[in-house]
């Protein structure tokens, strides 16, 4: 199974190289029996998200984990399928068509409605089933102009909306795990482990600058104004121009982040490896607050979904934990059977996150307490999407399938 498995884990970090790649800066009331509609709770909510769609990874240039759509208070199966090897990314929700990569080297685009195939494009050009196509461990961007993404071999792709046909390609020279996120001006954002982060034009897939880090460059791309933000085994937070793809400023952090962040105000947020969630003001290079677990201590891969109150994660502790997002403080635990990779998705006073325990789960937001809970039978570290009244996420193994919940 081609996944980031602790084991592989293990290894990026016996070759000391693991880079993250970050960058900076919702609620609705409780559901009813009836649908609900998100609306903003938050004085600074991604502008950049598109109401009723989920494009990206986190949904926005933020991070920040919100869904701006509606769900049935009691979510249905609606549908399933099925994906050689799993599914390890999160799937993106655009109007009525799903689009979700598999390890299995495809990006397949459904129809929302049944979950019936629309086009499939594959990493590499032979048809050969029988032939290794390099799997996608990155989720897909989606804009008005393609879907992009890159794959296990270091390539990053650029697909047609409507046709599945190669718009065009882009070689680093090593894996790409990196979810892209792209500027106002059409500049996509990625890392790669070549250990660096690129800079590419939209259009045309043509470089405009690349930026080299002493590791890995694993995670997802905020941007906030004109910044995005790179960090590593060398304990450093970078803020790096976009304009100029230099460095603006750097300040230690103590420990390697795996987790991408989220942002609102002028902080960013995250999960470390060191078994801590923190906040850290980026313009003025300090940590606000660290938050750990007193009882258990393991790294967080989960990326953090953010309110103007909380911030909510899970851990390798098999635990999901929300603590105040001004200071810090516990609001509430809980524990799963499995430890919780997958990042959560806020949507009003509902949070959606999936557990290695099989489980799909609906927490209070307010209380923690597990509203709602569905069995896939298999390992999910994907994260949901929430989009156009429905649910989607992924499981691994060769089992593993993309689900659809929503309202019979």
């Amino acid at each position: 199974m081609r996944v980031l498995t602790a084991s592989r884990f293990t290894h990026c970090w016996y070759v000391s190289i693991l880079l993250l790649l970050v960058c900076s800066i919702h609620s609705v009331t409780a559901a009813e029996k009836s649908d609900v509609s998100d609306k903003p709770g938050s004085p600074a909510t991604d502008d950049s998200r598109e109401a009723g769609n989920w494009t990206s990874f986190r949904n926005g240039k933020l991070q920040q984990g919100i869904a701006e759509s509606k769900l049935p208070a009691e979510l249905e199966l609606l549908w399933q399928h099925t994906s050689s090897d799993g599914i390890a990314s999160t799937a993106a929700i655009v109007g009525n068509r799903v689009y979700m990569a598999g390890l299995n080297g495809y990006v397949e685009c459904l129809d929302l409605k049944t979950g019936k195939p629309i086009w499939k494009y594959r990493s590499i050009e032979n048809p050969d089933p029988k032939e290794f196509a390099p799997g996608f461990k990155a989720s897909p961007l989606v804009t008005a102009q393609g879907v992009y993404l890159g794959d296990e071999d270091g390539i990053f792709h650029a697909i047609d909306l409507k046709t599945g046909k190669k718009l065009w390609q882009f070689k680093t020279d090593a894996e790409i795990i990196s979810s892209a996120n792209v500027t106002a001006d059409g500049k996509l954002l990625f890392g790669s482990y070549d250990n660096s982060l690129y800079c590419l034009k939209e259009n045309d897939g043509s470089l405009v600058w690349r930026f080299e880090t002493d590791g890995y460059v694993n995670c997802s791309p905020a941007i906030v104004e004109n910044f995005t933000f790179v960090t590593g085994c060398d304990e450093q937070l970078r803020v790096i121009d976009i304009a100029t793809g230099k460095q603006h400023s750097i300040m230690p952090l103590a420990t390697y982040l795996i987790a991408s962040p989220a942002l609102m105000g002028d902080n960013l947020y995250v999960g470390t490896y060191a078994s801590e969630i923190i906040s850290v003001n980026w313009k003025e290079l300090r940590v606000d607050w660290r938050f750990k677990d007193p009882k258990k201590e393991f790294p967080y891969h989960s990326s953090a979904a953010i309110t103007d109150e909380y911030v909510v994660a899970g851990g390798r502790d098999k635990q999901v934990h929300c603590v105040d997002r001004k200071t810090g403080k516990s609001v509430w635990d809980f524990a799963t059977r499995g430890r919780v990779d997958s990042s959560p998705v806020i949507l009003g006073n509902r949070v959606f996150i999936g557990s290695s325990d099989d489980n799909l789960y609906e927490l209070d937001l307010k209380t923690g307490k597990n509203i709602w809970k569905k069995n896939l039978g298999d390992d999910i570290t994907a994260s949901p999407a929430i989009g156009s009244g429905h649910l989607i996420i992924g499981t691994e193994s060769r089992n593993g399938a993309l689900y659809c919940f929503g309202k019979k």
